[in-house]
């Protein structure tokens, strides 16, 4: 694969302003530039939508709906249709592709809102006490199966659960009592609410009122849907005739905080009690999706129950037998989602692979898989009629909207890349390489160069390390961890994707559990050792490791384990963001269990050994090298006593550190003007170590 920049032709160059005018990326950039996403198609695929994020002047935020008829293929750019001053968000299509639906907190709480796709007023279709969570409408486009955070004993009183919200808010006393885990989940503290499905019938007119009043479907079940904290409306789906909507629900009572055993459960729209499709399987069942006919469920399965990295098998169920079977079970890859072909012959599904994030056709009969669209990373795409549309990002591109035809030929931009709406933006051009790592196997990383190279100069290094630990930093974009943001200050990067990295088959997935500290150490090693024989540019003697989650975990663990034969660390400074410390605490006080326990084999107090054995505390008295912590008060993952620890460690032993502490964010940053100052921050610390 070539070094590639994001760059106009050769024959437009003349047309340029000269080169000292440009710059490199910054995060300014980052948290201005507009943000694309959730493609939706009209049924025929005739007429695309999706969402477009933009700030104000403020870093404030509204999303917007556009639209682009797809068959004119006309120059003229997509058209906004939702008007200004509204923020909305989940758009889907009616049936007769004339209408398109939204949620959108503009009066006051989240409701659903409707308006012709060829321009209007938005009409507001609910008026529930409580906000709409997420929606499915129905085949019929009559009505919709929505989901909403209510107390169990209110039951489908919506006013209920909100009375005994604002009572909480008046109470004089503040204290809660907790009977069984979870007490906190990501970053909210339990306070009795479930998130649960209901099914409301839509007003028939245009005068009709909003509709108030809508009939539980999942209350049987002691669990949420959509899961928490990341689950979305891809977690249930309607049946094709109308009559139940199946779910992946997790009921598990006091094991859920360490039990991955999520079931398809359908749910009858009429009332009835509620049938487990999957009990058989006791690990994770998701992303249920039918055939146009109904007669097939499709889905994803993992096998090992307790492991939330294991491979996602994709399933298919004969809904009058109940019998299933495995697609395409020799593909060893984790699809992401499924979504049948307009003809059923076959599913489509993203899923990471060697560094990227293709999307993949699956032949239903055979097995057979075929890369559609390959080069970077597909985010979230949908079919239709003759349409595929999808947005596809990569290092320098940030997320595009394209549109093909389903068997991916044609592929056409609808949307600008970062490149175009940042003209005087040169972007750092970057390559995938390979080398030998642990037990002599094949690895992969990436280096991209600084955003002002120039051939035969020397450049200091951001060696990125990736969280996870089951995760990538490969062909994609982040609004988060990206690397052309430390590319646009002159720095070059090098990222590896050591074992335990998603996308190279699950047994290379697998090698990390139960050991941290190992093969992935000789990764990193043996990775930048290559890197640095192979890039000139490269300067070793000027080189900063920084890392969030399992990577701060790795900058910990490095700063005791990884020195040079005369006992000089590679580095000249570290930055841990929630970095995990010590792993028997982490053990205790992390919220979801299941991770800590598989990774280590059992319980801190039935496994003692395995959490002592890469535990970073360890070795603290080894540590020498500066290091910036970065820590959020409400990252509930890796709380908060990891980053203290950390940098009070540092600060007894009289290292250099500085500890960047935000008490409004979890387990990322995601505020604009906290994300300048944490990327602000960071650099500076490089700066003021390896220069620039």
């Amino acid at each position: 694969m070539m070094l590639r920049h994001a760059l106009l032709p050769m024959c437009l160059l003349t047309a340029l302003p000269a080169v000292a005018d440009a710059r490199g990326f910054d995060v300014r950039d980052l948290v201005r530039l507009d943000r694309v996403s959730s493609p939706a198609l009209s049924p025929d695929g005739r007429v695309a939508a999706f969402l477009q994020r933009s700030v104000d002047a403020d870093l404030k935020a509204t999303t917007a709906v556009y639209v682009r008829n797809l068959v004119t293929r006309d120059m003229a750019p997509p058209r906004r249709i939702t008007p200004e001053g509204w923020s909305v968000s989940a758009p889907a299509f009616s049936p007769d592709g004339s209408t398109l639906y939204f949620l959108s907190a503009k009066n006051g709480s989240q409701q659903l809102y409707a308006m012709p796709v060829a321009g209007g007023e938005p009409r507001r279709l609910t008026g529930f006490a409580l906000d709409v969570g997420s929606y499915r409408l129905s085949p019929d486009g009559r009505r919709i199966a929505f989901s909403a955070e209510t107390f169990a004993d209110c039951a489908d009183d919506f006013a209920c659960t909100q009375k005994r919200l604002d009572e909480r808010k008046g109470a004089k006393a503040s204290g809660v009592v907790y009977e069984q885990l979870f007490v906190r989940h990501w970053d909210t503290w339990k306070d009795g609410r479930r998130s649960r499905l209901f099914v409301a019938d839509l007003p028939g007119d245009a005068a009709a009122k909003p509709v108030a009043a809508a009939r539980g479907i999942s209350h049987a079940l002691d669990g949420d849907v959509p899961s928490k904290p990341f689950g979305d409306a891809g977690d249930y789906t309607w049946a094709p005739d109308g009559g139940s909507v199946v779910a992946s629900i997790r009921v598990a009572g006091r094991e859920e905080p360490w039990s991955t055993n999520f079931d398809l459960y359908r749910l009858p729209v009429a009332g009835g009690a509620p049938v487990n499709l999957t009990e058989a399987n006791k690990a994770w069942d998701a992303g249920p999706v039918f055939s146009a006919d109904g007669s097939t469920l499709y889905y994803r399965a993992m096998k090992r129950p307790g492991f939330e990295a294991d491979r996602y098998a994709i399933m298919a169920m004969d809904v009058a037998s109940g019998r299933t079977r495995e697609i395409a079970p020799g593909w060893d890859r984790s699809p992401s989602s499924l979504k049948p072909s307009p003809d059923g012959a076959s599913l489509y599904a993203a899923a990471q692979s060697m560094g990227t994030y293709p999307l993949f056709r699956v032949d239903v009969a055979s097995g057979e898989v075929t890369e559609l669209v390959g080069d970077g990373s597909v985010s979230a795409y949908e079919v239709a009629g003759q349409s595929l549309v999808l947005t596809r990002n990569a290092l320098d591109t940030g997320d595009v909207l394209y549109a093909a035809s389903p068997d991916g030929q044609g592929l056409r931009a609808i949307t600008p890349t970062a490149a175009e709406r940042l003209p005087d933006v040169d972007f750092g051009g970057f390559e995938q390489f390979a080398f030998r790592g642990a037990d002599g196997e094949r690895v992969h990383g990436y280096v991209v160069k600084p955003w002002n190279y120039v051939e035969g100069h020397s450049y200091p290094v951001a060696f990125l390390i990736h969280g996870g630990p089951q995760g990538s930093f490969g062909n994609g974009w982040s609004y988060r961890w990206n690397p052309q943001t430390y590319a646009g200050q002159g720095y070059a990067v090098v990222m590896i994707d050591f074992h335990g990295s998603t996308g190279y088959g699950q047994a290379f997935t697998d090698a990390i559990s139960g050991d941290w500290g190992g093969k992935p150490l000789v990764d990193l090693q043996q990775g930048w050792e290559a890197a640095l024989e192979r890039y000139e540019f490269l300067d070793g003697d000027r080189a900063c490791a920084l890392g969030a989650s399992y990577g701060g975990y790795m900058v910990n663990w490095i700063a005791g384990n990884w020195f040079e034969r005369d006992g000089s660390s590679p580095w000249k400074c570290l930055v841990n963001h929630d970095g995990v410390f010590d792993t028997r605490s982490m053990g205790y006080v992390t919220e979801e269990l299941w991770f800590t326990e598989w990774e280590n084999g059992g319980t801190p107090f039935d496994k003692p050994q395995a959490y002592e054995k890469w535990n970073p505390v360890n070795h603290v008295a080894k540590w020498r090298v500066p290091m910036l912590v970065v820590q959020g008060e409400k990252d509930y993952r890796v709380p908060v006593d990891q980053g203290l620890s950390t940098f009070t460690a540092l600060q007894r032993k009289g290292i250099e550190s500085k500890l960047l502490y935000f008490p409004d964010e979890n387990h990322w940053v995601l505020k604009p003007h906290n994300s300048i100052l944490w990327h602000d921050t960071v650099n500076a610390w490089l700066k003021q170590h390896i220069g620039q």
